[in-house]
């Protein structure tokens, strides 16, 4: 079986084939897929939606970074109250992006921390988004790792030594679509990685692997992530997809 760690279907680019999303999924052998809020305004879908299929979607609540606005406090106080629902597994998806707007980056690495501070409070694990701010999401985990924190750098594409700081703190690496991108450079990290400190997800419906680049990304297609690890570690597809899922499952309390 397969856990995709990360994919956004509650979103209205899969309205119209939401049930063909499911099927697609169980073909490919994918047991359960982890939920990543947005902000505010996405709970009710992403709640909804694990609401219907309680056994293949779970959910996660967390304010993304690139939606920290001036309103962030009052988006964390109205998000807080939803972890004390029993089917929460994850504090996310948080974390820091300076990739498209630097505005607020004061604002995003204060929301970071509350929501770190969430995830020890609540004993959750946490799902990082961390773009163009690997080295800084890093070092604020390391610098607030008291043993009690554990998580996931999600859609990681860092290098060997950054890998090696995100093992020695304790967390996983997230592994989606950009690992088959010919000239990204991922596969070459991922082939020195060990294995016991990845998962896989898509990231859908952003991030689709090849041959799926350029379209809408799916759940299904996470059955290529775990062909180009398999690929890369020179192991049996069915060894990756065994070792990823006992991660997740450890990671997210599955």
């Amino acid at each position: 079986m397969i856990i995709d760690t990360h994919a956004h279907v509650y979103l209205e680019d899969f309205d119209e084939d939401a049930d063909l999303i499911i099927e697609r999924a169980k073909e490919e052998n994918i047991d359960q897929i982890l939920l990543p809020n947005i902000d505010v305004s996405s709970v009710d879908r992403l709640l909804n939606l694990s609401e219907q299929h309680p056994s293949l979607y779970k959910p996660m609540i967390g304010l993304h970074p690139c939606y920290v606005k001036e309103d962030y406090k009052l988006q964390l106080d109205h998000l807080k109250g939803y972890l004390d629902r029993k089917e929460i597994v994850a504090v996310g998806e948080i974390g820091i992006d300076l990739y498209w707007d630097k505005t607020f980056k004061k604002e995003q690495i204060e929301a970071y921390r509350t929501q770190i501070e969430w995830s020890r409070e609540k004993q959750l694990p946490f799902a990082i988004h961390s773009r163009e701010s690997l080295d800084l999401t890093i070092s604020i985990v390391e610098e607030m790792q008291d043993g009690n924190l554990k998580g996931v750098f999600h859609c990681f594409n860092g290098t060997a030594e950054q890998a090696k700081r995100i093992i020695n703190a304790g967390f996983y690496m997230g592994i989606g679509g950009v690992v088959t991108f010919k000239n990204a450079g991922v596969d070459k990290t991922v082939a020195q990685l060990p294995m016991d400190s990845l998962v896989v997800e898509t990231d859908a419906p952003y991030l689709s692997p090849v041959p799926f680049r350029g379209s809408r990304n799916e759940p299904s297609y996470v059955s290529k992530v775990i062909d180009k690890i398999a690929e890369v570690q020179n192991m049996e597809r069915e060894e990756v997809c065994r070792i990823t899922t006992l991660n997740a499952k450890k990671l997210f309390s599955l």
